[in-house]
């Protein structure tokens, strides 16, 4: 699926090409629209994507596992990053 994203390490958007699956995304059930609804692991780095209209962000050597597969910590990662 090619998806726009947002790099911080770049400064600027980005089209990439990711396949969303079990084994590289967590799904979080329920989400406002100001949360974390998906991170997914992807090329060394981490997307992570708010349950809204916005790009999702794109960090580089970082992983879920890094971050202990948590919303929270997604959402600091996303907040400190925008």
């Amino acid at each position: 699926m090619e998806l726009t994203t947002y790099n911080p390490q770049k400064g600027r958007l980005e089209t990439l090409e990711v396949e969303f699956t079990e084994e590289n995304t967590t799904w979080f059930n329920y989400s406002r629209s100001t949360s974390v609804s998906t991170i997914t692991d992807f090329e060394g780095g981490i997307l992570i994507k708010k349950n809204d209209y916005s790009y999702p962000i794109w960090l580089h050597d970082i992983s879920r596992s890094d971050i202990g597969y948590s919303k929270k910590k997604a959402n600091e990662l996303m907040r400190s990053h925008t």
